[in-house]
């Protein structure tokens, strides 16, 4: 545990006397002249709430000390939330500050999709780019690959990583997993054959390994992927001054999805004392620790770091998956299912969250303020002194005021959408407003034991209140005036926001199509499409 963490700092999770309201004017950009921020952007995959260190710093083993101390240095996020609850959605509404519902991107792309996230979308890294940043995206792209859909066509100078999740493709090493996945084939079979998917395990495609339009490995080495990230990383930040541009890093991790896959090289306890997951916790935290002295040597005070995930651990993977913390779901795990990725229980998308930014973000604060990944697309580009398109409406705000100034308002309301446990994806089926949270859905994904529970719909919709009770076991009376009173403001901001979305003409349809000749293939002559590049 880092040392001389405050009590301020450690404080509780929800600031319950406190009434979250919107921010409802736009701050003025940062004003610095002649210095434009940089900005990185740091997305752990399938990461806890519980996982990082300083949210519960009475647990036994810490393995974040990195990301604890940057947080120690800066700003500890207690409520803020993924997009959604999968990785698709998540991120296209955190490049683009909009709901799935309206970005047309509401599950996953797979590993053939003829598209992505649809190009009619302007994302931050195109904005910011055509401002005179240096974009780079390093790590996990998962919005399209094919054609026109890949990173480097949707706003990064640079990319170097994988199309889509590390477990959508084999091996020749696997990682560890549950199910354990067997390595790629190494027979005469063609990969224009029917791929071969075992248990959830492809065994035909290999995990590609891109950088920019080009594959560079495949299958990739997941064994040594992290360091392959850290490096471009670094170079990235390091080579900054002599752009003489601000950049943009996105650094979209492999970790903490399956398969894990840590070196014991860079670790003071072995596995069996502690475990494949908090190994590479602890190599993730390492990597984040990395990223900051590099950021901090090269240029300190005019850059800001943010950590965060983009959706909640994925509960099924059994000792192979992260902790929710308090955040249980206990009314769903009651009822059979698991509560934690792909649902909207609390598990599913409140999200481990630090901001750092050394004279400008107050150091050793902590704030409750009820925030989204899809303000992250508003509060970088106002800090840049843009102004996003017109043309379109928008549904993250600008966190500035909270971030530099510590206020504590953020979001009246935020909408949860379905993302494959319930009802029909992107659904906005669980509301919040301020300590109230109602489902008018409930469902649950499967858990480690293998149950799944089932879809319930509420109506009248259940109602928490999570100062009391932000395990999600007992829900509120409905006859009660507290009751009444928060379902009258949900069930209007619900109704109004269905009907701002149903006439917004810049509505985008995303195309799920798939076609086999659309997976990644760097030589259809070789099985698994085996490729490897020198140097």
């Amino acid at each position: 545990m880092v040392e001389g963490l405050t009590l301020s700092f450690l404080s509780g999770t929800l600031l319950c006397g406190l009434l979250l309201h919107a921010v409802g004017r736009r701050r003025a950009p940062v004003e610095d002249p002649g210095r434009t921020p940089n900005f990185i952007i740091i997305l752990a995959d399938d990461i806890g709430w519980g996982d990082l260190g300083a949210n519960q710093p009475n647990q036994a083993a810490n393995n974040t000390p990195f990301l604890d101390l940057m947080a120690q240095q800066g700003m500890r996020l207690t409520d803020f939330h993924s997009p959604a609850s999968t990785c698709s959605p998540s991120r296209a509404a955190i490049l683009t500050g909009r709901y799935g519902l309206r970005t047309g991107v509401t599950h996953n792309f797979a590993v053939d999709s003829v598209a992505g996230l649809p190009l009619s979308e302007r994302t931050l890294a195109q904005l910011l780019q055509g401002a005179g940043y240096y974009t780079a995206m390093i790590g996990k792209w998962h919005l399209g690959h094919y054609g026109p859909y890949s990173a480097t066509n949707r706003g990064f100078n640079f990319h170097l990583g994988i199309p889509y999740s590390n477990d959508m493709g084999c091996t020749d090493e696997p990682g560890y997993d549950m199910p354990s996945c067997l390595p790629c084939d190494t027979g005469p079979q063609s990969f224009r054959r029917k791929q071969k998917v075992q248990r959830g395990c492809y065994s035909k495609v290999g995990l590609p390994l891109f950088e920019n339009s080009s594959i560079v490995q495949q299958p990739l080495d997941l064994w040594t992927l992290t360091q392959q990230y850290t490096s471009a990383a670094l170079q990235v930040i390091r080579s900054s001054r002599g752009r003489r541009q601000p950049y943009l890093l996105y650094l979209a991790l492999a970790h903490m999805h399956v398969p894990l896959a840590p070196s014991p090289a860079t670790h003071a306890l072995s596995w069996e004392d502690s475990g494949v997951y908090a190994a590479s916790l602890r190599e993730m935290d390492r990597l984040v620790g990395e990223i900051k002295s590099a950021s901090d040597e090269a240029d300190r005070d005019n850059t800001l770091i943010l950590f965060t995930g983009d959706n909640g651990p994925w509960e099924q993977k059994c000792q192979y998956a992260g902790s929710v913390g308090p955040f249980q779901g206990r009314w769903q795990t009651r009822r059979g299912g698991g509560s934690a990725k792909r649902t909207t229980w609390e598990g599913g998308h409140r999200v481990p969250t630090v901001a750092y930014w050394p004279g400008r973000i107050p150091a050793n604060t902590t704030s409750a303020a009820l925030l989204s990944g899809m303000d992250i697309f508003p509060t970088l580009l106002s800090m840049a002194g843009l102004e996003p398109p017109s043309d379109r409406r928008y549904d993250g705000l600008d966190a500035t005021n909270v971030l530099l100034h510590g206020a504590q308002s953020g979001h009246e309301f935020l909408f949860h959408p379905n993302s494959g446990a319930a009802g029909r994806f992107g659904d906005l089926q669980t509301v919040r407003a301020g300590k109230h949270k109602a489902f008018y859905i409930t469902g649950a994904a499967e858990a480690c034991d293998r149950g799944t529970g089932k879809q319930e719909t509420h109506d009248p919709p259940l109602i928490f209140d999570l100062c009391e009770d932000e395990a999600e076991e007992t829900p509120m009376e409905n006859g009660t005036h507290e009751y009444q009173e928060a379902l009258e403001r949900i069930a209007r901001a619900r109704e109004e926001l269905l009907w701002d979305i149903a006439t917004d003409q810049s509505v985008s349809v995303a195309d799920y199509t798939t076609d086999q000749l659309a997976a990644p293939c760097c030589d259809h002559r070789h099985v698994a499409c085996r490729c490897h590049t020198s140097g």
